[in-house]
């Protein structure tokens, strides 16, 4: 049976998920968990990018729903956080 491929939603959850789990992981290591994460709840990872993670997570960044544990948003000084 063929897995269905994410949706933005679905990455935006597994994005939250991993930061949840495990708030201090390390840029390098991010995309592939949420590709895990994605896998563990029965969707087709392979062919999401880095890049469509990456945009995702720097949404949610910038609409503030979550704060920049990593780190890696260009722009967001602290006083633009929470």
């Amino acid at each position: 049976m063929k897995k269905p491929y994410p949706h933005n939603n679905d990455i935006r959850g597994a994005v939250l998920e991993v930061l949840a789990k495990d708030p201090l992981i390390k840029p390098d290591e991010f995309v592939e968990r949420v590709r895990e994460s994605l896998e563990e709840k029965g969707f087709y990872a392979g062919l999401v990018t880095p890049k469509r993670i990456w945009k995702i997570y720097e949404e949610l960044v910038r609409s503030g729903e979550i704060y920049d544990y990593l780190g890696v948003v260009q722009g967001m000084s602290s006083e633009n956080s929470f």
